[in-house]
């Protein structure tokens, strides 16, 4: 008996008809994952639950009539029904309506954690640092593979290439990413040569960018003392990193310009900066040469050969009074030294007795008064020419008439 053999298209129809004809339509409660909008207007996501995920499509015609808008971590009921998509053999539901059901899980701790470092203080502008105008080096911290990184030294390449640049390699999505993402910033922290980080990576679901949720890697931002550029995702995904970062950028590419000033806008300014310079050189050059001018033509000018002569003059008249005014001290200081000689030698004793006096001592004292003498003491005389030596004999005090 000959053997059927079935097609691809054979077995994706016979499942197709199985599932949408013995399926009815349901209701199915998921949190959103993966959420995509087209550029046609459809939505494409994933709902999930803790074991398992169902992809879903919502056609723009029905997105139009939904009442709310739907978003990666929103926990949601959907009707619809299921649908084989028969180019890939892949079912999805195929959501006719959609309402809320809640926070999802994520979506719960995001918030969670979002509120309680806001009440810490971690998102305050006070806390933000400004970035410095002309860095000099520059870090990166993100995954070395992805777009993020490619599209980051383009722009810096491209707009300051005199710009140093470090890549740290770190995972930014899965297991321990956010750790390794804290760790970089941290060791980037104990070099000083270091002028700005960029942390980031490009966009994706809820779960993908969850690394950069991690309360780990906003306390390391927090401490940073070098200021960080968050880049995470497009325009539409904030993160936790986001909040706490001295900038927040909406893609890795708009981080990249915020760091640096364009070469050519640079060369702009050094040009503005030459010319205010130069043009200031040569207001100042003309205001010094006009009072040059001035001062050559004013009247002191034209009198200074004049001055010159006065001074001079004024100084030789200074010289005389100097020296004459130093002859009569002198002159006074010696007639005061001579009338000073002359007292001490009036008073010399050695004069007193070249006019006929003596003077009498005993036991090398002079004797003032007879009442000083005793009979036989010995006594010395002396005279202009020499000294006598005898005894006393006799004392005879003066009578008072």
């Amino acid at each position: 008996m000959e053997k059927k053999v079935y097609s691809v298209s054979d077995i994706t129809f016979t499942i197709k008809s199985l599932l949408e004809e013995s399926l009815p339509t349901i209701w199915v409660e998921g949190e959103i994952s993966n959420f995509k909008t087209h550029f046609s207007g459809h939505q494409y996501f994933s709902l999930k639950d803790e074991n398992t995920q169902l992809a879903a499509v919502m056609w723009r015609s029905r997105v139009e009539r939904n009442p709310f808008n739907l978003e990666d971590g929103m926990l949601v009921q959907c009707l619809g029904n299921i649908r084989v998509y028969e180019k890939t053999g892949r079912y999805q539901l195929d959501v006719l309506q959609a309402k809320p059901a809640g926070v999802g899980n994520l979506q719960q701790a995001f918030e969670e954690l979002k509120n309680r470092l806001m009440v810490e203080g971690l998102f305050n502008p006070e806390n933000k640092k400004p970035l410095p105008q002309f860095p000099n080096k520059i870090a990166l911290v993100t995954s070395p593979t992805g777009a993020a990184i490619k599209d980051m030294l383009h722009v810096l390449q491209r707009r300051a290439p005199y710009v140093e640049l470090l890549l740290y390699p770190v995972k930014v999505q899965g297991e321990n990413a956010a750790n390794e993402i804290a760790y970089a910033i941290n060791e980037l922290n104990k070099h000083e040569d270091i002028d700005i980080i960029i942390t980031g990576r490009g966009g994706g679901s809820l779960e993908d960018l969850w690394a950069f949720n991690e309360e780990v890697v906003a306390r390391a931002i927090f401490n940073s003392k070098i200021p960080l550029i968050s880049a995470v995702g497009h325009e539409i995904d904030f993160t936790i990193a986001d909040f706490v970062a001295d900038m927040r950028a909406p893609t890795p590419s708009a981080a990249a310009e915020l760091a640096v000033v364009d070469k050519r806008e640079l060369a702009g300014i050094l040009i503005s900066y030459y010319n205010r310079m130069f043009t200031s050189i040569n207001v100042n050059l003309e205001h010094i040469k006009q009072r040059l001018l001035n001062y050559k033509k004013s009247y002191a000018f034209k009198r200074s050969p004049d001055l010159i002569h006065q001074y001079a003059q004024r100084v030789d008249e200074l010289n005389i009074r100097r020296i004459n005014t130093f002859k009569l001290y002198y002159k006074h200081q010696v007639e005061k030294v001579n009338h000073i000689q002359q007292i001490m030698n009036s008073l010399n004793p050695e004069n007193i007795l070249s006019r006929g006096y003596s003077i009498t001592l005993h036991e090398g004292r002079v004797v003032k008064s007879v009442s000083a003498l005793k009979k036989g003491q010995a006594i010395l005389t002396r005279l202009k020419d020499g000294t006598i030596d005898s005894t006393v004999k006799d004392i005879i005090p003066e009578r008072h008439k």
